[in-house]
């Protein structure tokens, strides 16, 4: 039971996280970014969603 939980939650910050880069990524290319800017920031925002679930993750735990 609790590694199904983990890997639904693992699952579900994964698509948060792509979303949250697609729509980065969006909003960059209609604001006039470069394909290369918009994908930096749409990586940027990847990185930032998988972090805070990381750092969530450790203050829930301790």
């Amino acid at each position: 039971m609790t590694v199904a939980v983990v890997l639904l939650a693992t699952a579900l910050v994964l698509v948060v996280a792509l979303l949250a880069a697609v729509g980065a990524g969006k909003l960059a290319r209609m604001d006039g970014a470069s394909y290369p800017a918009a994908l930096t920031r749409a990586g940027c925002a990847f990185v930032t969603v998988i972090t805070l679930a990381a750092a969530v993750t450790t203050a829930l735990h301790t």
